[in-house]
């Protein structure tokens, strides 16, 4: 399952999403908004994605993580639109038969997420806001 959404993102409803007779593990990974950027006051973010080229570069993500690690069930999420801060900006979650697979495919699907898919994430300070880069 593979949503880019407005809403915000109900990590238990996301778990459940994967949950599987045959899993040994689940990893969930959530990225939240943080209230500074280089000791700069962070007042929310605005994210805005190419949803129809988001969703393929999502699913190709997933797919080259399942020929990778022994992946059961997969759920990615991704918010657009103003995410205030403490507020959930990603989730993903992986259920695999055993706990290495579920922490590697966690990991290789966010950090390929912030190289290819294409959202963007504008910070807005209390004196302006930027546009920035989703690679760290």
């Amino acid at each position: 399952m593979i949503q880019i959404t407005a809403q915000k993102i109900d990590v238990a409803w996301l778990m459940e999403q994967v949950e599987d007779d045959q899993a040994g593990a689940i990893d969930v990974f959530v990225g939240t908004t943080r209230n500074n950027t280089d000791g700069k006051k962070v007042v929310k973010l605005d994210f805005e994605a190419y949803e129809p080229m988001a969703l393929k570069e999502l699913q190709k993500i997933v797919d080259r993580a399942s020929s990778r690690w022994s992946i059961l069930k997969y759920a990615v999420v991704h918010r657009v639109g103003v995410v205030e801060i403490g507020d959930k900006a990603v989730a993903i979650a992986v259920s695999t038969p055993h706990r290495e697979d579920a922490f590697l495919a966690c990991k290789f699907i966010i950090d390929e997420l912030k190289k290819t898919v294409p959202i963007w994430k504008r910070e807005v300070f209390e004196d302006g806001d930027v546009w920035v880069a989703a690679h760290p």
